[in-house]
C-alpha cells in the first residue's frame, strides 16, 4: 500500500502549518520503490498571473510516472522498465540525471494526465472559464512552437495526483462530449504522444504502418489515430490481446516475439511507430521501405539498441524522435473526441490512495487500455 504520513514528515516544501487551504495528494519523495509514494496533506497550489486552478476529476497512470520514480531516464539505466522496477525494489539509487530535463524536482506531485474542472483563475485569465471541464496539455512549449524546448507537467513541476492542480491557462482545453471524467482521463499523455508521432511521420492514407506495443496506452491510441487517417495498420501485441487490438482498428496483428521480417518481408512498411525498442529494433528498420520513417517516443523494452548504419543510410531512412508535442496535436485530439472519431479505452479505475496497487498491476501488462486514478471528493 501507499504510505500515508502526517504533515511535515516529507519536506518543508509541503509544510501545511499556517496554510488556509489543504488538499490530499500523492507526493513522490525520491527515486526508489513504492515506499516513495506518500499520500498526505499538502497546501492547495497558489496561483500566479495567467494560471488556473483545477479540481482534478481523473488522472491517468502512465509509464512515465513509474520511469521518473525509478530514475529510468538516467543514462546509467540500460534495462527495460520492468527490470528497472524489480531492481529498485531491492536497492535504492539516487539518479541525478533521472528526470526528463536532467534532475527530478523531488519531493513533488506526479500525474501527467488530467481531466479537471476550472475552480479558480488568476489575474489575466477570463473568469468565464470557471466551471468548465477541461483536459490539460501536459507537454508545454514554454519558448514557443518554433523551439523544441519543453517542460512536462508531473515531470518538471507538480501534476495531477492530487485533489487540485495549477497550470497555465493556455494549457487547458475545454472538451464537450458525453465521456465520463475517467474516460477523458485516459487521453492526454497516451493520445497526445501517439498523435504527435503520427503527425510527425506525416502518415497518409496510402501508408502501411507497423505499430509495436499496440495493446498499451500509446500503442492502442496510435492504432486508432492511424486508422482515422485511412492507412493500413499492422500491429504487434500479445496473443491474449490480439482481438482487442483488432477491435480498435488494426488490419493485421502478429504476436509479440514473432519474427517481424519473416512476417512482413523486407521493405514492406512505410512507417514504424515503436515505443518498445529493445532487441527487435534492427528488424524494424529492415521491414521499412526505402525512404521509410521510424518514429519513437519511448523504449520500454530496452533503451540500448544495435543500429546497423548501412541499413539506415543505404535505405535513406528517417529516424524521428518525439517528445515535444507540435502545436496542432492537442487541438486535433479535442476535435477528434468531439466528433466521435476516437474511443476511450478505460481498463480500470483506482482511488488515488491506491496508486501503488495501480502501478503494480500496470507493470503486469495484463490490461488493455488505461488505468485511471480518482482523487477523494473535495470537502466544502
Amino acid at each position: 500500500m501507499v504510505i500515508t504520513e502526517d504533515a511535515g514528515s516529507v519536506s518543508d516544501r509541503f509544510d501545511i502549518r499556517g496554510c488556509d487551504r489543504i488538499m490530499m495528494a500523492v507526493v513522490t519523495t525520491g527515486n526508489g520503490g513504492y515506499d516513495k509514494l506518500v499520500f498526505r496533506q499538502v497546501p492547495v497550489p497558489t496561483l500566479q498571473r495567467g494560471e488556473v486552478l483545477l479540481q482534478v476529476l481523473a488522472a491517468g497512470v502512465n509509464n512515465t510516472e513509474i520511469n521518473t520514480r525509478l530514475g529510468w531516464y538516467s543514462s546509467s539505466v540500460t534495462t527495460a522498465t520492468e527490470d528497472a522496477a524489480a531492481t529498485e525494489q531491492e536497492e535504492e539509487t539516487v539518479r541525478a540525471d533521472g528526470g526528463w530535463n536532467e534532475a527530478t524536482p523531488f519531493p513533488f506531485i506526479q500525474g501527467t494526465d488530467c481531466c479537471g474542472r476550472v475552480v479558480s483563475v488568476a489575474d489575466g485569465v477570463d473568469q468565464s472559464v470557471i466551471g468548465t471541464r477541461v483536459l490539460v496539455r501536459a507537454c508545454m512549449r514554454t519558448a514557443g512552437f518554433d523551439s523544441l524546448e519543453n517542460i512536462w507537467m508531473a515531470s518538471d513541476f507538480d501534476g495531477a495526483f492530487a485533489q487540485f492542480v495549477k497550470v497555465p491557462a493556455t494549457e487547458v482545453f475545454a472538451v464537450n462530449c458525453d465521456w465520463s471524467d475517467a474516460e477523458l482521463g485516459t487521453i492526454p499523455c497516451a493520445y497526445g504522444t501517439a498523435e504527435n508521432m503520427v503527425h510527425r511521420a506525416s502518415v497518409r492514407e496510402s501508408d502501411h504502418v507497423l505499430i509495436t506495443g499496440s495493446s498499451g496506452g500509446v500503442g492502442s491510441a496510435a492504432v486508432q489515430l492511424v486508422k482515422r487517417r485511412g492507412a493500413t495498420v499492422s500491429a504487434i501485441a500479445g496473443k491474449a490481446k490480439a482481438d482487442k487490438v483488432r477491435s480498435v482498428g488494426a488490419d493485421h496483428v502478429i504476436q509479440r516475439g514473432d519474427n517481424i521480417v519473416a512476417n512482413f518481408g523486407e521493405k514492406s512498411v512505410d512507417v514504424v511507430i515503436d515505443n518498445v525498442a529493445g532487441p527487435a529494433f534492427g528488424d524494424m528498420l529492415k521491414v521499412l521501405k526505402r525512404g521509410g520513417k521510424y518514429v519513437s517516443s519511448g523504449a520500454i523494452g530496452g533503451p540500448i539498441v544495435a543500429l546497423d548504419m548501412r541499413t539506415f543510410y543505404l535505405k535513406d531512412l528517417t529516424l524521428i524522435g518525439c517528445t515535444a508535442w507540435d502545436e496542432p496535436v492537442f487541438p486535433n485530439l479535442i476535435s477528434y473526441i468531439e466528433r466521435g472519431e476516437l474511443r476511450p479505452l478505460l481498463a480500470k479505475t483506482f482511488p488515488l490512495e491506491k496508486i501503488a496497487d495501480a502501478q503494480r498491476e500496470f507493470l503486469e501488462k495484463k490490461h488493455f487500455g488505461k488505468f485511471v486514478l480518482v482523487p477523494p471528493p473535495v470537502k466544502d
